[in-house]
C-alpha cells in the first residue's frame, strides 16, 4: 500500500517511446546545455541491473495494469553487474507523480532477501526496511525479475531536472541471479524501442521542453513500466 503523499517528496516523471533518429537529435541538443551524468562511462552510458520483488499474488503487476491510481513497487537495483554498491529501493505513486526512497544495503543482506528471509529488519531504524520486513512477512513479498537496460542521463540543477535515455531493455525472465552477469536475457520489445523519461519537482525549465517540442514533437506520454514489459512473457492469472 502506498504511503501517505505528506510524508514523501513528489516528482513528476514523464514516459515516451522514441526513435533512434529522435534519441540522436535530442542526446547531441541536451548534451550542450545539461551536464552529463558523473556515473556514466566515456560515450556517458552505464548499465543498470534491478531485481524486481512482488507478493505472492503479484500485486504490483496487476495494480499497474488496471491503472491503480496509488501504488508501491520493490526492488534491488545495482550498476555494471558490480556489487560496490547494492540498493534496496521503494518506488511509490501517487496518481501522476513518483517518490523514491533507496537504502544501501550490504551484499549479505541483499542475498539474505532475495532468499525470502526478512530476519532481523523487524529490528532496524530504516523505514523503508521496516516496510520490506512487512511486506515479505504479510503479503510475502519476493524476487520475481530482473530487468537490465543501458542508461544516458543528462542532469540540470534547477527542479533537480533528470532526463534519461533507457536503453537495451532485456529481461532475465524468472532468473533471480542478481549478481551473475552471464544470465540469458531477452529483449520484451519487438522493435527494439528506446524510453524517454524526464523527471523534475514542480515545473519543467521552459527552454529543457522546448528541446523536448522541438526534437520528439511527435512523442507521445505514455505509462511505460520496465517491470511490466519484463514480465510480458509470463502466464498470470490475476484471479489466482
Amino acid at each position: 500500500m502506498a504511503r501517505a503523499v505528506n510524508s514523501l517528496p513528489l516528482r513528476h516523471e514523464l514516459k515516451f517511446f522514441i526513435s533512434e533518429e529522435q534519441h540522436y537529435l535530442l542526446s547531441h541538443a541536451l548534451d550542450r546545455v545539461l551536464d552529463r551524468d558523473p556515473n556514466g562511462d566515456e560515450n556517458n552510458e552505464y548499465a543498470i541491473r534491478s531485481l524486481y520483488f512482488d507478493t505472492v499474488w503479484n500485486s504490483a503487476l496487476f495494480d499497474k495494469l488496471a491503472g491503480v491510481q496509488n501504488r508501491d513497487k520493490y526492488r534491488i537495483r545495482i550498476y555494471n553487474y558490480s556489487d560496490k554498491v547494492i540498493k534496496m529501493e521503494c518506488k511509490t505513486k501517487f496518481g501522476t507523480l513518483i517518490s523514491k526512497r533507496s537504502i544501501s544495503i550490504p551484499r549479505d543482506l541483499c542475498e539474505q532477501l532475495i532468499a525470502g528471509d526478512p530476519t532481523g529488519l523487524e529490528t532496524t531504524r530504516s523505514g523503508l526496511l521496516n516496510d520490506v520486513y512487512r511486506e515479505m512477512t504479510v503479503n510475502l513479498l519476493r524476487p520475481v525479475v530482473l530487468v537490465d537496460y543501458v542508461r544516458e542521463a543528462y542532469l540540470h540543477p534547477a527542479e533537480e531536472v533528470r532526463i534519461t535515455f533507457d536503453k537495451q531493455l532485456r529481461t532475465g525472465m524468472r532468473s533471480i541471479e542478481l549478481f551473475d552477469p552471464y544470465v540469458p536475457t531477452i529483449s520484451p520489445f519487438d522493435h527494439g524501442e528506446m524510453i524517454l523519461e524526464v523527471k523534475y519537482n514542480q515545473s519543467l525549465p521552459p527552454y529543457i521542453r522546448n528541446l523536448l517540442n522541438t526534437y520528439c514533437p511527435n512523442a507521445i506520454q505514455s505509462a511505460i513500466s520496465k517491470y511490466t514489459w519484463c514480465r510480458r512473457f509470463e502466464e498470470l492469472d490475476p484471479d489466482a
